[in-house]
């Protein structure tokens, strides 16, 4: 048995506590040593050192490693064996910066692990409340943690409930579990047993650690602390949630895994190839030779690998996350940013995201004219409008009557914002008094005309569903009542219609009539009565008294309201491919008709499931059934979370977004967790990899904008890094296979291109270019475009352009080195001018890289980040071929004037050339394609 399921005497007997005195202190010390603290368990968090060794298991650390190793081994050779120190130097300046290459990537990637989720420490403010509990037949407050099952425990309006209780007594208990359920409307409590298995939102005679109570006072039972509550049950599915690679993570990890094993084999192939050389020049091997070969073989392990990938790849992202950061975005994990691009469904929970959150009278009918009422939420905002101009008779009675039988209020705060205080439907009728221009504490300040007291009040509670108080105006006595519309019909003789009363008989159809329009709209109704009486009564007179022969004055209609905004997002959402669904606590004729005005489903009749149909259905049941649904109502946080992986399962790439608690393992189990920043708990932040700082919706049509922006700018740069790798590996081993004997002063074991100056392009004149293109504009209309497909490679359509382009620019690099070798200049000379050729070749080729079509169809002046870095990386790599300190460490050398001003020009004339054929053909054999329409293929 459950306890909601059991009589209150038997939770009592079962937990060996009494409801006069309580626990006694010991026991109650006893349990705490059984049961634990009332807290949430917390991870143990990985230790910093472990997460900084976890960066350098990556394969292309592990290359990088092993080319410090071959280098530490040459220099080893030369400094002891053949004793050439400056030789051994040169290996050692090697070792020395691309062990700092490793360590800036691995710091990088440190402090990405810092900025770890911390879900389950936010879950554990409640570590810092206290609760009124019974101990040995004294009232004591005791920190929330003391808590264990059997304390006596009593709440009133305001308080947070620290622990699962069982309701023992409640005087007009209402409690807010919105961060369980996801429904705004608080929830009425009794004692009585339950006789049937029921979700959290219809346990009525429970209280849920971390809900509210909005209304009354309560005694109960604890049943349950810590992991055991419904909030700690939450707590451990995001525990349980792991969490996944995002998209580009997939894609980088199979990408670099290959490049590693294409590096092992070119290293190993060129050792070999070497050492073949070398053997048939002298007729033997030696460990001069093999010390001759590592210089190559260094310096081709490093240009296979993209060494400034990582590096790049996290300033891309953090370049988008200052992009989302402008349009209200704050993303806590920069992976997850390309990821937005890549969404193709977005999940979303109803009240608080597409909704306000904010119960507000939308419609009313008053002495039979219906009205409508501008202005969403609390601001005291907007005009009331007869449906019919031509027929007003007025709704005074209706609106005095609606404020005075209430009590909420609204306060400004320090911001100007306008704050609710008591029950959300009382709220909503205030809003609507003071856009009238009527309040209540005015009224009986008599601060206006009338005259009115209240004499006497009848709160709601669950039996009559009513509510009253007897007002004094003047010399009339009166008793306001207000409840729902069916309970009230019942005991209502007469009902206002332009000012004369008619009998319920005349009008009870056309009220009726109006109660169910307003249910179509997903508008809760609420029944407004007046009725005349004498001083006896309303003094004396019993509650079913006074409650009785009442006059209608209107039916006020009452909804969560749509936030305005979701709308044109959902259809700017929709035309981009990506699929709408809401998942809700809510009832499923309301979330039906929310979805319907918000346009996430178009039919009237669509199928909503609710989380009773989720529980009979199986994992392949929800598998079948979930791409054709797109509004689940009743469910609850496990339910959620089988919808996202029901979708994953499809191949979708699922964003969740939500507010509650009751959101976050859902938001840990989507692709991207997405959170509301202003209405948003701080579990559900935590949860996140998306925060909205404005609540908006319209953001995260923006975001998704952003991510498919960033994601086509991390393709340019990674169409640019791959081309400029596969010409300094083709270069080098142009180099081994092509030259094999000396040109010149040059030995033909000398390779193209020394390990440090492929470092330095990789580092300088590769990577700071391809930072700049994270600030590239989007190429085409992306919104127009469907979500990409997650599963093809980032690569997919630009191979053959990266290895045309490749294996041009490294046969231009390789034809200067041997034009420089042939002319008698120095093996430094000839390394120089192969290192230059090179630099500014993959400069030129940076704007090509730009544009999915060709180098023509962008303006090169757009990005300015981009100019700025090519001319510095020009001007650096110049300088590092005169300065002598750089002479020394990098075995560069100084050149003529005439051969600066060729190897400026020279590589540019691939880039055009290519570009210019490609550009041409496509216009010769394709129709014209509008760009913002469609972006081109990736090909030659």
């Amino acid at each position: 048995m459950t306890p909601y399921n059991e009589h209150k005497a038997d939770v009592l007997a079962r937990l060996a506590t009494s409801r006069q005195s309580g626990l006694t202190s010991e026991e109650a010390q006893a349990r705490l040593i059984q049961h634990g603290p009332n807290a949430l368990a917390a991870s143990k968090p990985l230790p910093a050192w472990r997460q900084f060794l976890a960066t350098l298991k990556e394969p292309l650390v592990i290359i990088l490693f092993i080319a410090v190793l071959l280098a530490w081994a040459s220099a080893g050779y030369d400094f002891f064996v053949r004793n050439d120190p400056s030789h051994g130097m040169a290996a050692v300046y090697e070792s020395i910066a691309i062990l700092l290459l490793i360590f800036v990537n691995a710091g990088l990637s440190f402090w990405q692990a810092k900025s770890a989720q911390k879900s389950l420490d936010a879950l554990k403010v409640m570590a810092d409340h206290h609760a009124k509990v019974l101990r040995d037949g004294d009232w004591l407050t005791v920190p929330a943690t003391e808590l264990v099952p059997g304390d006596i425990v009593s709440v009133k309006t305001g308080d947070f409930i620290e622990a699962d209780v069982r309701w023992l007594h409640v005087a007009e208990l209402q409690t807010n579990e919105a961060h369980l359920t996801g429904e705004a409307e608080p929830v009425q409590k009794q004692t009585h047993a339950l006789g049937a298995d029921v979700q959290i939102g219809d346990r009525t005679n429970m209280g849920f650690s971390g809900a509210t109570v909005t209304h009354g006072n309560g005694l109960g039972v604890v049943v349950a602390t810590g992991m055991q509550t419904e909030l700690g049950k939450i707590a451990t599915l995001l525990d349980q949630v792991k969490d996944k690679k995002t998209p580009i993570e997939r894609t980088i990890a199979r990408l670099t895994t290959k490049l590693m094993m294409v590096a092992m084999v070119i290293v190993a192939f060129t050792l070999l190839v070497e050492l073949f050389k070398a053997y048939q020049q002298t007729g033997s091997l030696s460990f001069a030779a093999l010390a001759e070969s590592l210089s190559t073989a260094i310096a081709l392990a490093v240009a296979a690998i993209p060494d400034a990938l990582p590096a790049v790849l996290s300033i891309v992202l953090t370049i988008g996350a200052t992009m989302l950061a402008k349009n209200n975005g704050l993303i806590k994990s920069l992976n997850s940013v390309e990821t937005l691009g890549a969404t193709s469904y977005i999940a979303s929970d109803k009240t608080g995201t597409l909704t306000k959150n904010e119960m507000t009278v939308t419609r009313f009918y008053a002495n039979g004219a219906s009205y409508v009422v501008e202005g969403d939420g609390y601001e005291p905002v907007g005009e009331i409008i007869p449906d019919d101009e031509g027929d007003t008779p007025g709704f005074s009675r209706f609106m005095l009557a609606s404020v005075l039988n209430n009590e909420a209020a609204i306060q400004t705060d320090d911001e100007g914002r306008s704050r609710p205080y008591g029950n959300p439907t009382d709220v909503a009728l205030v809003v609507m008094g003071h856009k009238f221009g009527i309040d209540r504490d005015t009224i009986l300040n008599k601060d206006q005309a009338l005259d009115i007291d209240i004499i006497r009040e009848l709160p709601f509670d669950s039996d009559r569903k009513m509510m009253s108080v007897v007002i004094k105006d003047g010399d009339q006595y009166q008793v306001l009542t207000k409840g729902a519309p069916d309970v009230i019909l019942a005991k209502t003789d007469a009902i206002l219609d332009h000012d004369q009363p008619i009998t319920l008989a005349a009008g009870q159809a056309a009220v009726e009539a109006q109660v169910n329009r307003f249910a179509e709209q997903a508008l809760r109704t609420l029944a407004v009565t007046l009725r005349d009486i004498d001083e006896d009564l309303a003094l004396h007179g019993s509650t079913g008294d006074l409650e009785q022969h009442l006059t209608l004055l209107g039916i006020a209609g009452i909804i969560d309201p749509p936030r305005p905004e979701v709308r044109q997002s959902v259809t700017t959402l929709h035309q981009a491919g990506i699929q709408v669904v809401m998942i809700t606590g809510d009832h499923a004729v309301t979330a039906r008709a929310i979805a319907l005005k918000l346009g996430i489903v178009t039919d009237p009749s669509a199928r909503v499931v609710e989380g009773k149909q989720l529980e009979a259905m199986t994992d392949d049941d929800l598998f079948r059934l979930a791409p054709s649904i797109r509004v689940y109502a009743r469910v609850s946080p496990e339910h959620k979370q089988r919808i996202v992986h029901a979708l994953q399962r499809h191949g979708e790439t699922v964003a969740m977004t939500g507010d509650g608690i009751n959101d976050a393992p859902a938001l840990r189990a989507a692709d991207i967790g997405i959170a509301m920043g202003i209405n948003g708990t701080e579990v559900t932040k935590d949860a996140a990899d998306l925060i909205l700082l404005d609540d908006k919706f319209t953001t995260i049509e923006r975001s998704v904008r952003a991510g498919r922006t960033i994601f086509g700018n991390i393709k340019n740069f990674m169409r640019h890094e791959l081309t400029t790798n596969v010409a300094e590996v083709l270069a080098l081993l142009f180099g081994v296979l092509l030259m094999t004997q000396p040109v010149g002063q040059v030995a033909a074991t000398t390779p193209t291109l020394t390990a440090l100056m492929v470092l330095w392009v990789n580092m300088i004149s590769d990577a700071l270019p391809s930072f700049a293109l994270g600030y590239d504009v989007p190429e085409a209309d992306l919104m127009n475009q469907p979500p990409r497909n997650v599963k093809q490679s980032i690569l997919h359509g630009m191979l053959g352009r990266i290895f045309l382009r490749g294996i041009v620019m490294g046969g231009l690099v390789y034809v200067a080195f041997i034009w420089a070798a042939s002319q008698g200049m120095s093996g430094a000379e000839a390394q120089t001018l192969a290192f230059l050729t090179l630099v500014f070749g993959q400069l030129w080729h940076v704007f090509d890289a730009r544009s999915t079509r060709t180098l023509f169809a962008r303006n090169p002046f757009e990005n300015h980040q981009l100019l700025l870095a090519v001319a510095f990386a020009a001007a650096a790599s110049l300088l590092v071929t005169i300065m002598p300190f750089f002479n020394e460490v990098m075995g560069t050398a100084p050149l003529s004037s005439t051969l600066y001003a060729a190897v400026v020009f020279i590589p540019a004339l691939p880039t055009f050339i290519l570009s210019g054929i490609k550009e041409l053909w496509l216009r010769w054999h394709r129709p014209p394609v509008a760009p913002e329409r469609q972006a081109a293929p990736e090909h030659d």
